[in-house]
């Protein structure tokens, strides 16, 4: 079955850090492509970042993140952690782990496999 766990999520003030992990399981993580998405009230589902299969080890960033967020693997390549640096209000949205088997690290498209979100609130 699977499986995509998020973990990290919380309330920080603007200029502050947090570290969202994924724990992925239940498929064969080589050829799969690991992202993160969000939405915040009232917007549409948003690309963040989103990192190819380890074979490619290629990833992108969405524009507004750029310089601030950092995707990687970690653990044998089972979680995947977007770090997240220099948090602005505008940050704020429940972040989406995704996982789709594919090519690449373009965050486009349609993705068949969704966490269930975990809350980022950035705010003084």
């Amino acid at each position: 079955q699977l499986r995509l766990v998020e973990s990290g999520g919380g309330s920080v003030q603007p200029g502050g850090s947090l570290r969202l992990s994924c724990v992925v399981s239940g498929f064969n993580l080589d050829v799969y492509a690991i992202g993160w998405f969000r939405q915040a009230p009232g917007k549409e589902v948003e690309g963040v970042s989103c990192i190819s299969r380890p074979s490619e080890s290629s990833r992108s960033y969405g524009d507004s993140v750029k310089g601030r967020f950092t995707i990687s693997r970690e653990n044998g390549q089972n979680t995947v952690v977007l770090q997240m640096n220099s948090l602005e209000p505008e940050d704020s949205a429940v972040y989406y782990c995704v996982a789709d088997r594919r090519y690449g690290s373009s965050c486009g498209g349609t993705w068949g496999y969704w966490g269930q979100g975990t809350q980022v609130t950035v705010s003084s």
